[in-house]
């Protein structure tokens, strides 16, 4: 009989030089930390975990330029001024261009205030220089991860995880969809976990990509938080003795299922979950370098195809590109309306969603159409895809499956924010997304439509 030869298996890969580093940035209790309408509380009374700031570094040689990769325990920018000179800083510090750094938040909804003009708001006057410190712990990890950074393999594997659920729920009786738990609609459960090995053999880091909101903690917590992903890290580094660096994936419809609490025990918990899956995920890689190869078959009771481990080496190909794309805008108020709102307004709730809106126009600016950026990265056989919007899961998963083979990393809140970025299906639905999104109808569509002809160019370069 002819003997069949059939392809290998293996992981994504990357192998070249990669560094880490970790800094803390938890910022004093009594600062401004009204994430929340309902909330009673203006300020931090005190910490559940720290909030930190984590670093990895990857470069094709030891002197090739590198690409930044940094997550922060943050929630979201609410002025375009304040994460530009922030992200700017860094770039300058660093000597870097601005497609080689991707800056992303966690997006913690139990964070501090990162809005410079919340000056006047109790405990505002310690949000500058606190956004100040960030910027300093940025630039020493990223420096940190490059000193310290060393001929390492990236490997990748999808996994599953299902805290994540549909988060738009039918208001009986109305037309309304109201923002929580909807068990009728199916969610996104993929898990994507990266793990860092040296040449030694010693895991120096892992990266997660997983796509929900955090919002386990709502209006009652008045303690700082990463949320779940505080205790999903401290589990993941506790088993592999390594920084594990998180990214929030396109989470605009996903959160877990009891939200909005003030038991940061309940964070903890669905941390704990995730972190399991993330541990699950590891143990079912292979090795770092190999592949399975088939080797033959051995008649048995069944006639057996047997496949063993082999050495292969892993592309070290790393790319980065950074573009600006012109996404639509519904009609809505000139900043000057919306400022007049404001100033009027005396309900609390009404209030804080006219500040969140003023800050959204003054990002998007006064046109039809507002240009925003997008970071795509090639790291070997991986694929990192980072944009500065709250998109749907309809972004990744639409990415994953245009991109395959290829392990694809998609990222919500990256070096800035405007907002929602709904399928153009949604706009039907009267959601707290449509309502809040500047985005018309079709925007999302043009994202996903750029994002996959950069990352397929990038693919078939090399």
């Amino acid at each position: 009989m002819k003997q069949q030869t059939y392809a290998p298996f293996r992981n994504p890969s990357f192998k070249g030089w990669i560094g880490t580093g970790r800094e803390d940035i938890t910022p004093p209790a009594g600062i401004y930390a009204r994430n929340w309408g309902a909330a009673k509380h203006e300020v931090a009374a005190g910490i559940h975990m720290p909030l930190t700031l984590t670093a990895f570094s990857f470069q094709e040689q030891s002197s090739g330029e590198p690409l930044i990769l940094i997550s922060a325990d943050l929630g979201w920018w609410k002025s375009a001024a304040d994460e530009r000179r922030l992200r700017e800083g860094i770039l300058a510090a660093l000597s870097l261009q601005p497609y080689q750094l991707m800056f992303c938040l966690t997006h913690t909804h139990a964070g501090p205030s990162t809005f410079t003009e919340d000056v006047n708001k109790p405990g505002g006057e310690l949000i500058a220089p606190y956004l100040a410190l960030v910027q300093q712990a940025a630039v020493k990890a990223a420096e940190n991860a490059l000193k310290t950074a060393t001929t390492a393999t990236l490997t990748w594997h999808y996994g599953k995880c299902d805290l994540a659920c549909n988060r738009e729920l039918p208001e009986a009786g109305s037309d309304r969809i109201i923002t929580g738990l909807n068990p009728q609609a199916a969610a996104d459960d993929t898990l994507l976990v990266g793990r860092i090995t040296s040449e030694a053999g010693v895991v120096t880091g892992t990266i997660v990509n997983y796509a929900c909101h955090p919002t386990t903690l709502g209006a009652a917590n008045d303690l700082l938080s990463p949320d779940y992903i505080g205790a999903m890290r401290a589990l993941v580094e506790l088993h592999t003795g390594a920084s594990c660096l998180f990214l929030q994936g396109a989470s605009g419809e996903l959160s877990p299922a009891e939200q909005y609490s003030g038991d940061t025990s309940l964070a903890d918990h669905y941390g704990r979950q995730l972190g399991f899956a993330v541990l699950s995920a590891l143990e079912a890689m292979l090795p770092p370098d190999k592949e399975l190869q088939f080797t033959g078959v051995v008649e048995s009771g069944a006639s057996l195809a047997m496949w063993a481990k082999a050495c292969y080496h892993p592309a070290g190909v790393v790319q980065g590109e950074m573009t600006r794309v012109p996404l639509p805008l519904k009609a809505l108020p000139s900043l000057a309306e919306i400022e007049a709102a404001w100033e009027a307004c005396e309900d609390h709730v009404i209030k804080e969603r006219l500040w969140r809106q003023r800050g959204i126009r003054k990002t998007i600016g006064d046109g039809e159409v507002s240009e925003m950026p997008l970071w795509v990265w090639r790291l070997g056989d991986g694929i990192l895809i980072g944009q500065p919007n709250e998109t749907y899961s309809d972004f990744q998963q639409e990415l994953r499956k245009l991109l395959s083979p290829a392990a694809v990393a998609v990222m919500n809140i990256v070096n800035g924010y405007a907002g929602y970025l709904p399928p153009e299906t949604a706009y039907s639905r009267q959601s707290y997304a449509v309502w809040q999104t500047p985005f018309a109808p079709g925007a999302l569509e043009l994202l996903t439509a750029s994002a996959t002809a950069i990352s397929q160019r990038l693919i078939l370069s090399t």
